[in-house]
């Protein structure tokens, strides 16, 4: 459990549960907690999330979350019929008069019933219907819908008005000022290679950020930002060999907190990366997002995010060529490309 304390250690009357792991997937339902909140006793709830999602430092400065407790599944603590008991106690131990649940497993439905809670909503699909006593959502409205859209109806539901599809992620001064501090000397504009992938379908592959962080980092009016969790450090020290040996220059960001990697981000002119959390959190901080849709359906829910798919007849990540991508952020973003043709597709 974190993010409970200084300022945050009242009680809050609502708890959220926000189960999908991902960084991306709490983004895309940060409008919907903060509609909850906004209805909720004190503006504020608490928050179950898995610790994949590193909620407690994503969301380290919003106000309409008090608490982050932590969701432990796939072998954790709440995994399996002692688990069930386990997060019910949790639960109890709230003392909460309401919850939300932004998911469809009966698991937590019966976590709430089990725990207390005297009001329970949630999205009511197959037996989790037992288990809540506030209006749900007939089970074929959500089929093949987006996560977003699948929370904006439950809320829609229950009187709240639909979240908007994007909300701005809001950030911590100090995180700010330990970006401005640590890179005050590099020129700009600030361009962030997102290298970082969840699955191996989604990765470009180190070899063509190396190829585009050596033709992008050329020049010295401007500054790349390699941006990666701490699993990717041995992939960025291979990507910043061979782009010193081209002559290029590039900042190695892989590792930093996440908190700070998203003061660095919103600091940058564009983000460009895999389909990953950082580049829905990159939209969701108002910059200009350019994603790599070769193994994933793209994104359509924010203004920020621009794809770039495979060429025609191709498919997968390979059918992305540096060169496409280089086009695609000359279009977007000139002022950060150099003069000249874009290498070959």
């Amino acid at each position: 459990m974190s993010k409970d304390d200084s300022d945050r250690r009242e009680r809050c009357e609502t708890l959220v549960v926000q189960p999908l792991p991902g960084i991306g997937d709490m983004v895309w339902h940060l409008g919907h907690i903060r509609a909850i909140a906004a209805a909720a006793p004190g503006g504020r709830v608490d928050l179950l999330a898995k610790p994949r999602s590193q909620a407690d430092r994503l969301l380290a400065a919003e106000s309409a979350v008090g608490r982050v407790l932590w969701l432990e599944r796939t072998g954790g603590a709440h995994d399996g019929p002692f688990g069930l008991l386990r997060l019910a106690a949790l639960l109890r131990a709230g003392g909460y008069a309401s919850v939300w649940i932004l998911h469809g497993s009966w698991r937590y439905g019966l976590a709430a019933r089990l725990a207390g809670v005297p009001i329970r909503i949630g999205y009511g699909k197959g037996g989790q219907r037992a288990f809540l006593n506030r209006p749900t959502v007939p089970g074929r409205t959500y089929t093949g819908a987006h996560p977003i859209e699948r929370a904006s109806r439950l809320l829609q539901a229950n009187g709240l008005a639909p979240a908007r599809r994007e909300v701005p992620l809001a950030l911590l001064p100090e995180a700010r000022a330990r970006i401005a501090a640590r890179y005050q000397q590099s020129p700009k504009p600030w361009i962030a290679l997102g290298i970082g992938s969840s699955e191996p379908a989604k990765q470009w592959g180190r070899a063509n950020y190396a190829e585009l962080a050596a033709t992008l980092g050329a020049r010295p009016d401007r500054t790349l930002f390699l941006l990666g969790g701490p699993d990717e450090a041995k992939v960025a020290d291979w990507i910043l060999g061979r782009v010193r040996a081209a002559g290029g220059t590039v900042e190695n960001a892989v590792g930093l907190p996440l908190e700070d990697a998203l003061a660095l981000t919103a600091s940058c002119r564009v983000y460009l990366g895999n389909d990953t959390g950082m580049l829905n959190a990159a939209a969701a901080l108002g910059v200009e997002a350019l994603g790599l849709f070769g193994g994933s359906p793209r994104l359509d829910h924010s203004p920020h995010i621009h794809a770039v798919m495979p060429a025609q007849g191709a498919a997968g990540m390979a059918g992305i060529s540096v060169g496409r991508v280089v086009r695609a952020l000359r279009r977007l973003a000139p002022e950060c490309c150099p003069a000249g043709p874009a290498p070959s597709p």
